[in-house]
């Protein structure tokens, strides 16, 4: 058990196209548990390895409100398959790009295939907030940031304050 340091906005590592996994063994169980740590403590409803540094094809994902009991989801290798042309629109955030939120559109309703960590192939046909949540996670995968679904102009707008706020912190530290 142990809680990894998340990536923020706007490390280029969040940029970085996650490779496939291959090796299904106890690491990648232990790894999982420790981005499910992660993520209850930060807290947040899902998480891709990248945000923490991880460029390999994991997510978790456990939409489970406070009070409820945890419900957590591993995907390994996970892909759309088919996407609804009904459309959604969310509220998202990101626990890499903190305190920020803003309306994305996207598809109603997902088929993800995937893995477990066994290796062993799965399907889901999944809608609401879980087809945002696995988009969204996926996306990351991908490189992809929610923010890239918005308008250039607040996306600008958003980069460039956590561009600020880095340079602070990096500003910060070399004082120190």
């Amino acid at each position: 058990m142990s809680i990894k340091p998340l990536i923020i906005l706007p490390d280029p590592v969040l940029r970085l196209v996650s490779k496939p996994i291959e090796r299904f063994d106890g690491q990648l169980q232990a790894f999982a548990n420790d981005m499910f740590d992660t993520m209850y403590d930060a807290p947040g409803i899902g998480l891709a390895a990248i945000q923490v540094g991880e460029p390999i094809r994991l997510v978790v994902i456990d939409l489970a409100r406070e009070g409820e009991e945890k419900a957590p989801h591993i995907f390994v290798n996970p892909k759309i398959v088919h996407s609804s042309d009904e459309r959604s629109i969310y509220e998202e955030g990101c626990l890499s790009i903190p305190d920020y939120y803003a309306e994305v559109e996207r598809p109603a309703r997902v088929r993800v295939e995937y893995q477990d960590v066994q290796g062993k192939p799965q399907e889901m046909e999944v809608d609401e907030l879980m087809a945002t949540c696995i988009q969204h996670e996926i996306d990351h995968l991908d490189g992809v940031l929610f923010i890239d679904h918005i308008s250039k102009l607040k996306r600008d707008m958003v980069i460039k304050k956590f561009k600020k706020i880095a340079k602070e912190r990096q500003q910060n530290s070399q004082v120190l």
